[in-house]
């Protein structure tokens, strides 16, 4: 089963230097990533830069129209005209239906300023422990995953130890 979460950083390259770590962690067969995207707001911009990882074909890969629909839904619709904004708010309907519902779009839009960024990614086949061990030094923040109420808990948990 594959794993979506979401993490914030508290820097503008945090996400993409996380995203770099899973890369190595893949290589060494440690997690296995069926896609991911991440933000990055730098201080002083108006908007985020969006990256999508684009060198994955794999069959549980997301696609760049869902990262694109979702980070337009998270980030630009206050930016865009009523009509618009309608158009978005039936696609973000059935966002929901997939798990993205208006409160986690509310809690990354809440978490990510500038400043920060945020990884978007979905893996499978992870060796836990030794994906934690590696991932907690990058001082990330859990914001959303769908992991079970337990899994969820002993992850945050594990994260919450480094601090």
């Amino acid at each position: 089963m594959a794993t979506l979460t979401v993490w914030k950083f508290d820097s503008a390259d945090g996400a993409e230097r996380a995203l770099e770590l899973l890369e190595r962690l893949q290589k060494e067969e440690l997690v296995h990533i069926n896609d991911a995207a991440y933000v990055s707001w730098p201080e002083g911009k108006k908007k985020p830069k969006t990256e999508q990882l684009n060198s994955l074909k794999s069959a549980g890969a997301l696609g760049g129209s869902f990262w694109g629909l979702l980070f337009g839904l998270i980030f630009f619709v206050p930016l865009l005209g009523m009509a618009v904004g309608a158009a978005m708010g039936a696609l973000s309907g059935s966002m929901a239906d997939v798990g993205i519902d208006d409160d986690f779009i509310r809690q990354v839009r809440e978490n990510v300023t500038p400043g920060t960024s945020a990884l978007f990614v979905m893996t499978s086949g992870a060796v836990v422990d030794k994906v934690v061990d590696e991932f907690r030094q990058t001082g990330a923040t859990l914001l959303s995953t769908n992991l079970s109420n337990e899994q969820e808990a002993q992850l945050r948990e594990a994260f919450a130890d480094a601090d």
